[in-house]
Order: C-alpha cells, then sequence, then structure tokens
C-alpha cells in the first residue's frame, strides 16, 4: 500500500487563559509533522515562551489507549501501534488535549491532533511443527491451520510453493495445503534424512511476501499395515461358477519391508488357501470360484465371510472383511454337454439321411439306365417281372388255340414275339420323379445342416432362444413328407462309423468343442 501523506495541520487552542496572553506554545511547525504511520516515531519538546511565569509542568489527556509518553516537562514520545488503524480505514484522526500549569496555579490547555496512516506489514511465519508423513499414504498438511502463519494486518493470504524445494509428487495449493504421497524410494530417502522445503507466503492485495520452511519426516510412529481390496465393495453377490476375483494392495506407513505375512480366513472349507496368490510383497490375487457343487439344495443362497490380514515385523495387524453370497445356478457344464450332444446328434442324424439318399439316388440312376436300354426280342414268359397284378390268356388273332400267360406291364406284341420299351412294371418317369425329389432333398438337407453347423459351432451360441426352434426346423426337413415316395428301406444302416471326423467330412464347421468323440 502506498503512503499516502495527509498533510494536515490543525492546532487548535481552547484553552481560558488566566496566563499572560503574551506566551507562546512551541511545537513543532513543519508542515505534516503531525501525520505519522503506524511504527514510526513521533517526539518533540513542548515548552512555552514569552510568559512572566517561566517554569510550568504539563499533562496530557486522550481517549483509549494510545500509548503516549509524555511527562511533566514537555518531553513527548509516541509511536502508534500497527492496531489503531485497519487495512479498511487507511487512516484515522486522534486528539490530545495538553495542559500548563504555572508556579501559581495558572493552567492553559492546547489541543493537539494527529493523523495516523495504516502501514501493511508482510504475513508473519513462526516454527512450522514437523510434517510427518506415511508411505504409499496422500499425507496432506494445512498451513495456513498451523496457527504458526499469519498476516498481522489480518490482509488475506495465498501460499506459493519454492519449486526447486517441492519434491516429486507433492504439491502445495494456495490455500496453503501441502499433499504429497511418497514412493516407495521417496519414503527410504526420508527416513534417512528429513526433508525441507520452502514456501512463501504472499499477503492481498499489497503483495508482501515472507518465506517460510517446514520439515518432512517419515512417521515415527508404529503403525500397523494397510489392506486396500480392488474392488472396493464390502459384499459380493455371485453364482455357482462364477469367479471371484479381487486384487489386494498391502501397504505399511513405516516402509514395505516391515510386512512379514499376507493371509485369509474364511467360515467356509471349500474357500481354499490357494485362492489367494502372490505376485509381490505388496500385491496379492485372490480368485476363487464355488463350484456347481457348493450349494446341494436347488434354490438356495448362502453367504460366507472371508478376512483378509496383514501382519508387520511388530507383530501389529491390520484385516479387513468380506461378504460373499453365492446363488444356487444351473449346471452350465452338464447344461453345454446336453445342447453339444442335441447338436451333434443332429448333424449325424442328417448325415446318415444324406448318406441313404446318395445310396438310393445311385440305385435310381442304375434303374434309368435299364428303363432306357429296354429288353428286346424276349418272349413274354421269359421277361423279368416284378409283382405281378393280375394274370389272364391273351389270344392271338390268326390262332385261337395259341395263347400265352400275360402279366401285367407295358408290351407291344407281334406274331410269336415281344418287344418290350420299358422295364416291365417300372416306369421311366416314375423313376425320373423320384431322382427330382431325391436330388432336391438332398440338396436342402446339405444346405440346412451346413447353416445348423455354422451357426451353432459354439456352446455360447446353443445357450440362445433359437436354437430349439432351428432344431425343429432341421427335424422337419429330416421327415420330409416326400420322403415316403422313395421308398426308402426301413432298414438301411450307414456303413461309416458315427464319429466326428466323418461328420466333419459332410459338414465342415462342425465343432466338438474339445468333447471326447467315444465312437472314434
Amino acid at each position: 500500500m502506498k503512503n499516502r501523506v495527509l498533510i494536515v495541520f490543525l492546532i487548535v487552542f481552547c484553552a481560558s487563559y488566566t496566563i499572560d496572553a503574551q506566551e507562546m506554545w512551541n511545537i513543532p511547525s513543519e508542515p505534516g509533522w503531525n501525520v505519522v504511520q503506524e511504527g514510526d516515531t513521533v517526539s518533540f519538546k513542548l515548552s512555552i515562551s514569552g510568559s512572566e511565569e517561566g517554569y510550568y509542568d504539563f499533562k496530557i489527556d486522550y481517549e483509549g489507549e494510545l500509548g503516549i509518553s509524555f511527562d511533566s516537562t514537555g518531553n513527548f514520545f509516541w509511536v502508534p501501534s500497527h492496531d489503531l488503524v485497519s487495512r479498511i480505514e487507511e487512516k484515522k484522526r486522534f486528539s490530545t488535549i495538553i495542559t500548563a500549569i504555572s508556579k501559581n496555579g495558572q493552567k492553559a490547555n492546547k489541543q493537539v491532533q494527529f493523523d495516523v496512516i495504516h502501514k501493511n506489514r508482510p504475513p508473519q511465519i513462526n516454527d512450522i511443527p514437523v510434517f510427518y508423513v506415511k508411505q504409499y499414504n496422500t499425507n496432506k498438511y494445512n498451513l495456513n491451520k498451523a496457527s504458526q502463519v499469519r498476516d498481522p494486518d489480518e490482509d488475506p493470504i495465498v501460499f506459493q510453493p519454492v519449486l526447486e524445494d517441492l519434491p516429486e509428487g507433492a504439491s502445495l495449493s494456495e490455500l496453503g495445503i501441502l499433499s504429497w504421497r511418497p514412493s516407495r524410494n521417496q519414503f527410504r530417502s526420508l527416513q534417512k534424512k528429513p526433508l525441507r522445503i520452502r514456501f512463501i507466503v504472499q499477503d492481498q492485495p499489497e503483495k508482501l511476501e515472507s518465506t517460510g520452511e517446514i520439515v518432512i519426516q517419515s512417521t515415527q510412529l508404529d503403525l500397523p499395515p494397510d489392506i486396500l481390496i480392488v474392488p472396493s465393495d464390502s459384499i459380493f453377490s455371485v453364482r455357482e461358477d462364477e469367479v471371484v476375483n479381487l486384487n489386494l494392495y498391502v501397504t505399511d506407513p513405516n516402509g514395505d519391508e516391515n510386512v512379514v505375512d499376507v493371509g485369509f480366513l474364511s467360515n467356509n472349507l471349500k474357500v481354499d488357501k490357494s485362492a489367494l496368490t502372490k505376485y509381490t510383497n505388496t500385491q496379492w490375487e485372490f480368485k476363487w470360484t464355488p463350484g456347481y457343487d457348493f450349494l446341494l439344495e436347488e434354490g438356495k443362497v448362502d453367504t460366507i465371510q472371508v478376512t483378509f490380514f496383514a501382519i508387520d515385523e511388530s507383530g501389529k495387524k491390520q484385516d479387513k472383511k468380506i461378504l460373499i453370497s453365492v446363488t444356487d445356478a444351473e449346471n452350465i457344464e452338464k447344461k453345454d454337454l446336453r445342447l453339444y450332444q442335441k447338436y451333434r446328434s443332429m448333424l449325424l442324424e442328417t448325415r446318415d439321411l444324406i448318406a441313404h439318399l446318395d445310396e438310393n439316388q445311385r440305385d435310381l440312376n442304375k434303374a434309368l439306365k435299364k428303363a432306357k436300354k429296354g429288353k428286346k426280342h424276349r418272349s413274354i414268359v421269359s421277361a423279368t417281372l416284378g409283382a405281378a397284378t393280375g394274370i389272364s390268356p391273351v389270344f392271338l388273332e390268326e390262332d385261337p388255340r395259341n395263347y400265352v400267360t400275360g402279366v401285367g406291364g407295358t408290351a407291344i406284341l407281334t406274331l410269336g414275339t415281344l418287344e418290350a420299351t420299358e422295364v416291365i412294371g417300372r416306369s421311366k418317369n416314375d423313376i425320373l420323379d423320384k431322382l427330382k425329389i431325391n436330388i432336391d432333398i438332398r440338396n436342402q438337407l446339405q444346405t440346412d445342416g451346413d447353416n445348423f453347423a455354422r451357426k451353432y459351432a459354439l456352446k455360447t451360441k446353443r445357450r440362445g432362444k433359437s436354437y430349439n426352434a432351428d432344431i425343429d426346423k432341421l427335424k422337419a426337413e429330416l421327415n420330409n413328407k416326400k420322403l415316403i415316395l422313395l421308398e426308402l428301406p426301413a432298414d438301411w444302416t450307414n456303413s461309416k462309423k458315427p464319429t466326428d471326423r466323418n461328420i466333419k467330412k459332410v459338414f465342415p464347421d462342425f465343432n466338438n468343442e474339445g468333447y471326447s468323440d467315444i465312437n472314434d
């Protein structure tokens, strides 16, 4: 704050003199002599001249406790204290009345006024208590609340760090919050040698500064270890065969090397000690899976307690408890096996029908070939016939005595001979119709089987709602009504073994997902 000098010189004589009117008060007369800043000194020697009385005694009166020193001989001395004028007022006027008393008891009074101007002072910083820190903890120290940092004028203050002194990871806010989370190496260095950090306190708005220092040391208390569990929940809910996975971070405020043992206890013996794995002295992992046999009753829920603990060299112990709620669940392994067996059996049945249709197609091709060639120049009785539908005599026109036995079929009769244009009992058109039906059904089965094998090659896909619907669609194709027209023998069996390898030859996308093949 700029010191503004207010030149005020006001001397008011308030007296009803009984002393000679020729008297004169000898006080400073320089302009502004009675304008003073807080903490500055005002001193002068007061006397009266021009009076026949000669010697006077002096005394002074004023309001409040100004701390003015004034003796009877007129020696005036005053240092205005810094609490007389606030920074808001900036200046303030104080009045005094000086009384002179002669030997004869005659009195004279004089009023003297002083203008005191506020003087800004820098913040004051006393000895700061030692800042003790813990390893791996976010340690905080409020310099502004230590009762050691204050501004004598009650000005607002801000804190600023001396960056070259500030350790890595530490910060100092304008409010005076010193925050630091020392690493392992930093903490070890701190155990060997304390750290001294300088900081600056600046008042506002004049920005006068003072520099302070704080000593940082490692904690001298023997504190127990600390356990941090991630996730930080205290209750975990899982179903059977779901994994409970927790990360444990163990620290000791006195140094990680103080940790000697980490473990857990449970009220259920099914939680095996092997569930806790050590990676480093401070990092552990808890991984536990309640199997499908954990709960014996269907729909039951059981809650178990697990208590993790850490012990340091001095035997101090810290523990944290969690609860694990386990709910009964369907055995997904058995379910997956059951769904896989459906998947495999459907493809196996489709493979067998495709093989049967392939064999039937070969038979029809042979029959069609014979039908196209026919059996020429053979008598009716020597023709190879199928099932007879009727027998009747056939008479020759020229000689009614000659007749032969005729069997159902189509034939062209000439004198004494029969030329068959088709195999007797098997129509070529009938064979062609069956071939078309056979090929259509076979191709559709191959397409549907490939799609089914590809779509449900993974167990996660077979758990979906569309799985059973697609099985029904494939079953409908396996039971195609047109299969009756092919007159397939019901006792037919596939000569190839029902192995996964043979299924994969027909449906390349088939996947057994590691299930063993009992037929291989």
